[in-house]
């Protein structure tokens, strides 16, 4: 099945793919994080989405990701090594 990463908060697709495993993708996803080449996102939700493509329907789906803005708190951390 065709499946599209998107980002929430702005529609770009960031990412497009073909998987076996639906519902191992999805499992995965909904993890804690999701980390590509490019940058680090949350799941947010997704959708299954049709569309005719030559007389013939296709079915997609979407995952919709928010980007991942790690807290200040984890970049405060001070180990002292003394």
């Amino acid at each position: 099945m065709n499946v599209v990463f998107v980002l929430t908060s702005t529609g770009e697709e960031i990412l497009q793919m073909v998987s076996n495993d639906v519902a191992g993708l999805l499992a995965a996803v909904k993890g804690e994080y999701v980390n590509f080449p490019f940058g680090t996102y949350k799941y947010d939700f997704h959708s299954l989405d049709y569309y005719l493509v030559e007389n013939e329907y296709r079915q997609e789906l979407v995952v919709y990701l928010k980007e991942h803005v790690p807290s200040e708190r984890a970049h405060n951390i001070v180990i002292d090594s003394e």
